[in-house]
């Protein structure tokens, strides 16, 4: 009888040390880390291209007096383009972000301009332009950046040879190159390259639309003999409508901070 009781009391001892020993063995479940903050703060550059249209107000001026001698008019040009930049942005908030750029773009937004007073036409195109500006953004995802900006912008038109706008045929007079300044606003979206599974860390695409207003410009028909001055010349005050899409990288950019515990 003693020995059946010994028994039992080494049985229950083992029991009991062996569910001891499996409470011991719980498993370390680590918590989730957090989700991932872009860091949208640093240089970037970018090149791409577009297309773009312009309008202009014009109409025929005395040359000496500046005395309007035709009814306004609406005249327009098209064309493609391409453009390089770079900038800076500062992330002042998680999700807000600003930034201050440089821009130019590079191509041929052709039309044509007419004197209604002395029937004459001539081609013009703006061959180029210039913008330094700021924008402000925010995050709609931490890799998607909405934005407006806005800034000081310039153009350069090329000149053009004045022809008859019954005939066609050239009239003697020809119009200089020249320069135009002004302001622009604008707006558009960034976001990283990252989809489809495929890493692309520091590449992201904007596309961005801008509309530019330029000052008025009174365009001279100079003689193509001597560079003399007609008695008439042509008001021309443009504004630039431009899309262009654009492949920026970032060199800050090495993909979504995460915390560390």
């Amino acid at each position: 009888m003693k020995k059946t009781i010994a028994a039992l009391a080494l049985l229950g001892a083992f029991t009991t040390a062996a569910s001891a020993a499996d409470l011991a063995a719980r498993p370390y479940v680590k918590a989730p880390a957090p989700a991932p903050v872009a860091n949208w703060t640093g240089f970037y550059v970018f090149g791409g291209g577009g297309g773009g249209l312009w309008d202009a107000d014009t109409y025929s001026r005395d040359a000496a007096t500046g005395a309007t001698l035709s009814l306004h008019q609406n005249q327009s040009g098209s064309g493609w383009f391409g453009t390089v930049g770079i900038g800076y942005d500062w992330q002042f908030n998680p999700n807000w972000v600003f930034g201050v750029f440089g821009d130019g773009q590079f191509g041929s937004l052709r039309g044509n301009v007419q004197d209604p007073f002395n029937a004459v036409t001539g081609k013009i195109k703006m061959e180029d332009a210039w913008a330094v500006g700021a924008r402000v953004g925010y995050l709609i995802a931490p890799n998607v950046l909405s934005y407006v900006n806005g800034g000081y912008s310039g153009s350069h038109w090329s000149g053009s040879t004045l022809l008859d706008s019954f005939t066609g045929l050239p009239v003697g007079f020809h119009t200089d190159s020249f320069n135009r300044n002004g302001w622009f606003v604008g707006g558009g979206v960034e976001n990283n390259l990252n989809i489809f599974g495929i890493t692309s860390p520091g590449w992201f695409m904007k596309t961005e639309y801008r509309a530019a207003y330029y000052d008025r410009k009174s365009i001279d028909a100079l003689s193509d003999v001597g560079n003399v001055p007609a008695a008439t010349n042509l008001s021309f005050k443009p504004w630039v409508q431009t899309i262009s899409t654009s492949l920026v990288y970032r060199f800050n950019w090495t993909g979504p901070v995460v915390a560390k515990y």
